[in-house]
């Protein structure tokens, strides 16, 4: 049994403590974070070694982004895929010791505010990094679990209200198109969805502009578990702890959890 587990922590030198609450409570095999905002010589390896994940795969830069993968069980880091094509630090892929599985974790550009590639070039950043990663996924020859903050929420019922962010970054028919291209190029299962079956409500950020984020409950599914089709069928269960958005100076996001009988 293999527990892989994401969370776009939003600074790990300053969430460190509600990270070593998480792993003493879930204690997952894999932890997967995104926006990690450090440099490589500044992410806190020591203190997650202490907690047993002595093996690290970072992939930093200073004060913005980063992704970092952290494991109890071995792992090798593989790859670094640059689908931003300007330096920055959003992907970092690894393969599990002794397994046939291979753990891509990514942060996909947030995009800016307004939908239109010619009046906003982070909306087109955006969907080139896409369109770099459904490159990439037609190539794939090996199972693959791909997690992280897509900064998409593809299905109706992973926004608060479908009608009122139809033209809202995150939620435009035009992302959701150009995530599911990605999706088809290795015909990639949402892991979520799986287990928690669309029209149910599922979310996995809410603005931190928000005074009371659970009245409000204004969410979006930002983050995912994505995997190749055998991968997918050794799936035994996931989980979100939404709980975590309430903990002591929390990350906007929560984490999210899948279990894989190997």
């Amino acid at each position: 049994m293999i527990s892989v587990a994401t969370w776009n922590i939003n600074s790990v030198r300053l969430r460190l403590p509600i990270v070593e609450h998480y792993l003493r409570e879930e204690a997952p095999d894999v932890l997967c974070l995104q926006e990690i905002k450090c440099e490589n010589d500044k992410f806190p390896g020591e203190a997650f070694a202490a907690m047993g994940y002595e093996h690290q795969a970072v992939s930093g830069q200073k004060g913005y982004h980063g992704v970092a993968t952290v494991s109890r069980v071995p792992i090798k880091e593989v790859a670094k895929h640059d689908w931003q094509a300007n330096g920055e630090a959003r992907h970092i892929g690894v393969e599990i010791v002794g397994k046939d599985m291979l753990i891509d974790n990514v942060y996909v550009p947030a995009g800016g505010d307004i939908p239109d590639r010619e009046k906003n070039t982070k909306f087109g950043q955006k969907l080139d990094f896409l369109e770099r990663m459904t490159r990439w996924a037609e190539n794939i020859d090996r199972p693959t679990l791909i997690v992280g903050d897509f900064n998409i929420a593809p299905l109706e019922s992973d926004v608060w209200s479908h009608k009122q962010l139809l033209k809202v970054v995150s939620h435009t028919p035009l992302e959701v198109e150009v995530l599911k291209r990605f999706q088809d190029a290795h015909g990639f299962v949402d892991l979520g969805r799986e287990f928690i079956r669309d029209p149910d409500r599922y979310f996995s950020w809410w603005s931190y502009r928000s005074p009371d984020w659970s009245k409000n409950d204004r969410g979006r599914r930002l983050d995912h578990m994505w995997a190749s089709e055998a991968l997918a069928k050794q799936a035994t269960g996931h989980r979100i702890l939404e709980a975590a958005r309430s903990w002591e100076k929390p990350s906007d996001h929560i984490p999210l959890i899948t279990e894989f009988d190997l």
